[in-house]
């Protein structure tokens, strides 16, 4: 890691580097919208450097607890999630929107987007044209390499902007940085890409892209395209020695000239796009060259204070239904953690919590934190500690309040292991119950900014305590869930023990009454059908205290067999028994599946009840049997039902889709639940099509057993159920 000026280190670490506020915009349209894809996400961030520094920093966190580095935006953005992007974005969109200090005039950072964004299209084209693996590591090296630049205006301000305005070309700029501040934007970046834990080669991308021509030569590949970049953005036309440095990179691959006349199209056109000034694009003048700051606004108490109120009241809302979306532990804090970040300024975090008698802090368990905060348990009776002090007086606590005793061992402690010479203390406040606290880092400079916000940062401490409590409240209905679980299951063990005595007599009665029989009666084949269905019963009803298996055992089978030996059995009391007319067509060729036994009967059996209740006297059901059926690389037996009924509504037929327990309470819809979950785990594709009075078809496509799926090739995923209109009840 490399080792900055520490007047500089907390200063960038407390820097707040700003957005465009349409591309906050577009983010936060994008996020809302669940047709978005990661793709379309990644390419917006991947507009601002502000933006994608914020996320790579999150994403490359240890807290995430992710394995090998992040270099590319849309891997950072899938391990981040929507939801989590989402807090970033409002967090970063509120700071924009109410930050009333010194800032940036929308023109200069549109010019410095637009530059950043030259640069990253310039690194793209040439890391594609010397065949990097991962030309979009170069864009996003491009993108940042100036971000040390806006880490330092954002944190030492009008002194670092006189600098950047200060006579003299880009090449004397490190050399004015180095005899200012003691380090240069350049080393910025590259202590950020040491602090994200990426490779070296990134870091070198930011550090030398304002080294000399003759000095690259030797430089790893992403170096020199980020070199070459910044050299042909800034100058239009590449100087020999640039040449020289780009032909034994890529040969002959490109023109360069013709490479940046289109880099310059499409960042106007995204400029155009997005609604931000063509100031953006004007790259005829320097960077900075007419930087200026904007004052503060003049202070006015009663303003202030209904800032604070409205700031209170709404502003922090959207925040607010954003993170009670979060689920675990890691994710809440990790959220509250970048949320203060972006909105206080507070970069060094960390949480202690009550522990079950009430008597004292802790941050036993809670990670991503230094060791000390769980080591040590803070007592709330008779404790002048900050922490303790905020939690008993439900106040926000600072070592710089003048009202201040001796400071304590404790918290200097603690403000050591933060790395920092103060503390902030934040009670998390729920419902009038302390929840815990929060316990911040401090500089002064970074309390005489925080005073005029200490109410905004009170409420904050209630958002995270509702948080905190509602996922208490989620765990406490997990136990309780639990609890009732466990209730089922001894209640259905006992459903199984007294269900199965009896099935076991009717069993054994059968079993006498066969060799009762005599050989001639023509009713042994019944039995042995009856005998099966009683063990299938008697399995369904064992299950009860199982967990259901994900897939069935597939067995080869003859489908036309088993249709007859359950039409013996349920054909007469389903069918025609009520007067419903039945036809089965089937063809003379072998009819063998893949499939699980009881799995198939139990959706037939299923199928042929649902449309017998829907069938009236006269009405019909058709079952006909195709054998030749291709889907994909497999061959399959297709299975299709047709009935004359009323038809089925589109709300019915929605219950294949859904497991059991998500339907109604008819029965019918369960049945069609359970067929829709059993064909999916057989790999069974069904269709249902359904028009009101005229009836129903429902096909299945049955894995044949004499055509498996060719090596190295896999089958297409069964498509979902389709479903058309319907009427049936």
């Amino acid at each position: 890691m490399r080792i900055l000026p520490e007047p500089v280190l907390l200063a960038i670490e407390a820097a707040r580097v700003p957005s465009p506020p349409q591309v906050l915009l577009r983010l936060l349209q994008l996020v809302d919208d669940e047709q978005a894809s990661i793709g379309e996400l990644s390419a917006l961030v991947a507009q601002d450097p502000g933006l994608a520094t914020r996320l790579l920093n999150i994403a490359n966190s240890a807290a995430l607890h992710r394995r090998g580095e992040l270099h590319n935006l849309e891997h950072c953005l899938a391990v981040l999630g929507t939801r989590l992007v989402r807090t970033i974005a409002t967090c970063l969109s509120l700071q924009h929107l109410f930050d009333r200090g010194a800032a940036m005039t929308p023109a200069d950072l549109a010019h410095f987007w637009g530059h950043s964004l030259l640069v990253a299209e310039l690194a793209a084209k040439i890391a594609r044209a010397a065949s990097l693996a991962h030309p979009e590591e170069a864009h996003l090296v491009g993108l940042l390499h100036d971000i040390g630049q806006l880490m330092l205006l954002a944190a030492l301000g009008k002194p670092y902007a006189r600098l950047l305005t200060e006579q003299g070309d880009t090449a004397t700029l490190v050399d004015r940085e180095l005899a200012k501040v003691a380090t240069h934007h350049g080393e910025i970046g590259a202590w950020l890409a040491d602090h994200w834990q990426l490779d070296s080669s990134f870091a070198d991308g930011f550090l030398f892209h304002h080294a000399a021509a003759d000095t690259m030569a030797t430089a790893a590949p992403l170096p020199r395209v980020v070199w070459l970049a910044h050299a042909l953005a800034a100058e239009g036309v590449l100087s020999p020695e640039a040449r020289t440095l780009l032909a034994a990179l890529i040969g002959d691959a490109g023109d360069p000239e013709t490479w940046r006349e289109e880099a310059l199209t499409h960042t106007a056109n995204l400029a155009q796009a997005l609604g931000i000034d063509a100031a953006a694009c004007d790259f005829a003048r320097p960077l900075w060259s007419d930087l200026r700051l904007v004052p503060a606004a003049d202070k006015d108490a009663a303003r202030d204070e209904l800032a604070a109120t409205i700031g209170n009241m709404a502003l922090l809302q959207p925040l607010q239904q954003d993170l009670f979306t979060l689920d675990s532990d890691a994710e809440i804090l990790l959220s509250l953690r970048e949320s203060a970040r972006i909105l206080f300024d507070l970069n060094r975090i960390a949480f202690l919590f009550p522990d079950p008698q009430g008597a004292a802090l802790s941050g036993a368990g809670v990670g991503n934190q230094p060791a000390l905060f769980r080591q040590i348990e803070v007592p709330l009776a008779g404790s002048l500690s900050l922490p303790a002090l905020a939690a008993n007086s439900w106040c926000i606590r600072s070592s710089y309040d003048s009202d201040n005793g001796p400071e304590t061992p404790i918290d200097i402690q603690f403000a050591r292991a933060l790395g920092c010479p103060g503390l902030l203390c934040v009670p998390l406040l729920s419902r009038q119950q302390l929840a815990g606290v929060m316990v911040c880092g401090l500089t002064p400079a970074q309390h005489q900014r925080l005073v005029r916000r200490l109410p905004w940062l009170l409420n904050f401490g209630r958002i995270a305590a509702a948080l905190t409590s509602l996922h208490e409240a989620k765990t406490s209905r997990h136990q309780a869930e639990a609890v009732a679980t466990g209730h089922f299951k001894r209640q259905a063990r006992r459903i199984v023990h007294e269900a199965g005595n009896p099935l076991g007599v009717i069993k054994s009665y059968l079993k006498i009454l066969d060799r009762k029989l005599p050989e001639e009666s023509g009713v042994r084949e019944e039995l042995d059908i009856l005998r099966e269905e009683i063990d299938r019963v008697a399995n369904i009803v064992c299950r009860m205290s199982e967990l259901p298996k994900a897939t069935g055992d597939g067995q080869r089978l003859d489908l036309g067999r088993l249709i007859d030996e359950l039409l013996l059995l349920y054909g007469d009391i389903l069918f025609r028994a009520r007067g419903i007319g039945l036809e089965v067509a089937r063809p003379d060729t072998a009819l063998t599946v893949n499939c699980c036994r009881d799995s198939l009967k139990q959706i037939l059996v299923n199928l042929w009840k649902n449309a017998s209740e829907a069938l009236d006297d006269g009405q019909c059901l058709r079952i006909a049997i195709t054998s030749d059926i291709t889907h994909g690389s497999r061959g399959y037996i297709q299975l299709c039902l047709d009935d004359t009924g009323p038809g089925m509504s589109e709300e019915t037929m929605r219950a294949i889709r859904r497991p059991a327990e998500a339907t109604g309470a008819t029965s019918r819809g369960i049945g069609l639940s359970m067929v829709g979950t059993l064909a999916a785990r057989q790999g069974i594709t069904l269709t249902c099509q359904s028009q009101l009075g005229q009836g129903t078809r429902i096909t299945l496509l049955i894995p044949r057993a004499d055509t498996p799926p060719q090596s190295g090739e896999a089958d297409p995923p069964p498509p979902e159920p389709a479903l058309a209109q319907g009427g049936r009840e």
